[in-house]
């Protein structure tokens, strides 16, 4: 009897570290940021912090570059980030966020797409 319970938790154990890898390759590979996750689009985007939050603030000209080349390089990766549950802990209005990239003036954005219920100005 033991020997069965110990077979059914081996193949439990397995099942659950191939569904683990499987979940994280699929996100890695397919999420919106491409293989580059989430957190560290969000984290990429630190100069960003202060006018995400703020509608009054200045854009620093690293936010806007780097603004700038997610929507050139995934514009839906841009997007994952504002709504994301790092983005907004770390005091980031999507409401607000979403307007940075016509503060910086970059012509190529979205306009007029829909990331949640916001929508690019």
């Amino acid at each position: 009897m033991a020997s069965k319970a110990y077979f059914l938790f081996a193949h439990l154990i397995v099942y659950l570290l191939a569904t683990k890898t499987l979940i994280t390759y699929v996100n890695a590979a397919g999420g919106p940021c491409g293989k580059t996750p989430i957190q560290s689009a969000a984290l990429s985007l630190s100069p960003c912090l202060t006018a995400g939050g703020n509608a009054k603030a200045k854009v620093p000209p690293m936010c806007c570059t780097k603004v700038n080349a997610l929507i050139n390089t995934a514009p839906k990766c841009l997007c994952a980030v504002l709504l994301s549950p790092l983005a907004i802990k770390a005091g980031i209005k999507p409401a607000i966020a979403i307007s940075i990239p016509k503060r910086c003036n970059i012509k190529r954005r979205p306009v007029g797409k829909k990331c949640g219920r916001y929508i690019v100005p």
